[in-house]
């Protein structure tokens, strides 16, 4: 079935006219940029001057790209409400981060994650895990973006994927390595507005198209009465996708340590967070995400599910979400096209300040530590178009043969984050932990995760974390046990951290739960 329908008129114009309206925002926020973008502060960080509602956006906005809107709608079309977890789990472990790590990050004012494994560790470990996340921002994270964003573009308006990509990236690249993170934050306020609008009322339609136009009431009706199963929370060992999503491991496993290191320990998601004004404004700031991230079920698997009735014949689930938006009046196609351009261009922004700030202050400057900070910033924004091309170049070649990208990522990163919790969590509350225990979870993560797999390949990838978290963990205390603590340690430690927390937190984080419990309960 061809689902491939170019854009009429009005929807071109909307869309143009967001072109041009995101553009005009992002020259005007980065007005100062002669006088700030000699600075590295000002151009990696935003000066440290975001308030609490740029940041919650901005987080959400960093988040919310192709691969997730794309990739969960087509897990959704494939496996159903389940996949929803991602982000269900997700509220909750920003507010603990909000609570107990981010403190530390704050209190050591640093600009990177390798920066504080320096402070904490030592230079051995900062170089290793900055080119480790170089490599997986570039050829993971901004392929995956750049592949599934072309290919919703095809879809939705007959324009070829490969300049579809070129597209994507030299609009990112226009509003966003003038500004820095300054302009990328800002204008991921109208990006979260527009997505999370479009997102909702494309929901709406397609719920009522499900209904026959009784409304949407029905049509949600309709889809939980013909698909019970695609509504499970916890899936049985009996279903098809139980390795995706194995049980109540879900709940208890390792996808806890997927979220923590994502939202923890993930330079492009928690740079905004470092840019804060203070503490209580980036607490604020991630309470506020973690509420929005309660709707993106709604905008993204949502679609998804009601997919499965309208296009039943699918080639691929990852069709879901373009073919959705392939039914929309004109108008409203062109509204819901520019909020899912939003959220793939906010993305590949945030992505490409992250590589350019860890390239520069991570590994440029150990080898040229008495440059201009105006210098620091060109090569940093030379970094950016680097990664970008290089991303284009390999996307097809490395995402083209998969149907359900979403899942690919996920366990391809299962690879390598429980090491990386590991090496955080031990570094922030283990005074006694070690830089050779630190790298012998690094190494020992992707190792052990290698044998489990073909060793035991009926293990889910997500239970396989879970033990390989477990694994990195003793090694870590071992290894370190056998040496010498790091003379870093006392100047990092725990005990010197106050982690303020204010009470309007508290009382956030309290309704995120109340909230994801209930919904766990209605669904199980």
């Amino acid at each position: 079935m061809d689902f491939t329908h170019k854009l009429g008129t009005i929807d071109s114009t909307i869309f143009i006219v967001y072109v041009i309206g995101l553009l005009c925002l992002a020259l005007w926020v980065s007005r100062n940029e002669k006088k700030e973008g000699a600075n590295t502060e000002d151009y990696f960080l935003a000066s440290k001057s975001l308030p609490w509602w740029a940041i919650g956006a901005s987080l959400i906005a960093a988040n919310i790209s192709a691969e997730q809107i794309i990739g969960m709608s087509g897990s959704g079309y494939a496996i159903g409400l389940a996949i929803a977890s991602y982000e269900w789990m997700a509220a909750i472990t920003l507010v603990l981060v909000g609570k107990y790590m981010l403190p530390i990050f704050l209190e050591n004012k640093i600009f990177t994650m390798p920066q504080y494994l320096e402070q904490r560790f030592d230079n051995k470990v900062k170089t290793t895990m900055a080119i480790f996340w170089l490599a997986v921002y570039t050829f993971v994270n901004l392929t995956a973006v750049l592949w599934l964003g072309g290919m919703a573009i095809e879809t939705v308006a007959g324009v070829d994927w490969m300049f579809g990509m070129i597209f994507l990236a030299v609009f990112s690249v226009a509003y966003s390595l003038y500004g820095g993170l300054k302009a990328v934050a800002f204008t991921d306020i109208l990006q979260v507005v527009l997505l999370v609008f479009g997102g909702l009322l494309l929901s709406y339609l397609a719920l009522d198209a499900v209904a026959d136009g009784q409304g949407f009431l029905v049509g949600f009706g309709i889809l939980t009465d013909t698909m019970p199963e695609h509504f499970d929370m916890i899936l049985s060992s009996d279903n098809d996708h139980y390795m995706s999503l194995p049980g109540i491991s879900v709940l208890i496993g390792g996808m806890w340590v997927m979220n923590f290191s994502y939202w923890g320990f993930n330079q492009y998601i928690i740079q905004r967070a470092l840019a804060a004004k203070d503490l209580k404004e980036a607490q604020k700031g991630i309470a506020f995400a973690a509420y929005l991230k309660l709707l993106m079920p709604l905008i993204v698997v949502l679609p998804g599910i009601a997919a499965v009735v309208l296009y039943p014949t699918l080639t691929t689930p990852d069709q879901a979400y373009p073919s959705m938006m392939a039914m929309l009046p004109v108008g409203i196609k062109g509204l819901v096209f520019a909020a899912l351009v939003a959220a793939i261009v906010s993305s590949l922004a945030s992505m490409t300040n992250s590589i350019s700030t860890i390239f520069t202050m991570d590994l440029y400057t150990r080898y040229k530590p008495n440059e201009s900070q105006r210098h620091y910033v060109h090569v940093g924004r030379i970094a950016a178009l680097v990664s970008l091309c290089i991303a284009l170049i390999v996307a097809q070649p490395l995402l083209g043969k998969f149907d359900q990208a979403f899942q690919y990522i996920q366990e391809f990163t299962g690879f390598f984050t429980p090491g990386i919790v590991v090496i955080f969590v031990m570094g922030m509350f283990w005074k006694r932990a070690t830089s050779s225990g630190a790298l012998s979870a690094a190494l020992g993560s992707a190792v052990f995760s290698l044998v489990l797999k073909f060793t035991w390949p009926e293990l889910p990838f997500m239970d396989r974390v879970g033990l390989v978290f477990l694994f990195c963990l003793v090694l870590c205390y071992g290894v370190s046990m056998l040496g010498k603590p790091n003379t870093a340690d006392s100047s990092v430690s725990l005990e010197q951290v106050n982690f303020a927390t204010t009470k309007s937190f508290n009382v956030a984080g309290i309704g995120v739960v109340l909230i994801l419990t209930a919904l766990y309960a209605t669904w199980w």
